[in-house]
């Protein structure tokens, strides 16, 4: 529905805990996901590429070693190479 939603993300395609992370986080998407998503991870101050993967499962964990404190923005992309939900999570240590 195109309704607005101000109670949160019932409808998104993907939870992500902790927020903010620490050392990793946890990409959960939710039972109306599609198979053979893409997902893109960028800085969200530089706009860098840190981490793609495509065909995502329907659980995955992100190591974030390689991750300074900051924001990073997430694209869920689909086989069409559309975006279809975009985020953001912070890591903070």
């Amino acid at each position: 529905s195109s309704r607005p939603n101000p109670g949160g993300d019932a409808d998104r395609i993907v939870k992500l805990y902790p927020n903010p992370a620490t050392s990793y986080i946890i990409f959960d998407l939710q039972s109306n996901y599609k198979k053979g998503l893409t997902v893109q991870v960028y800085n969200g101050v530089l706009g860098k590429k840190m981490y793609e993967a495509q065909n995502i499962p329907d659980k995955f964990t992100l190591n974030l070693n390689d991750y300074t404190r900051g924001i990073y923005i997430y694209h869920l992309v689909d086989i069409s190479g559309k975006i279809i939900e975009s985020g953001k999570f912070q890591v903070s240590r």
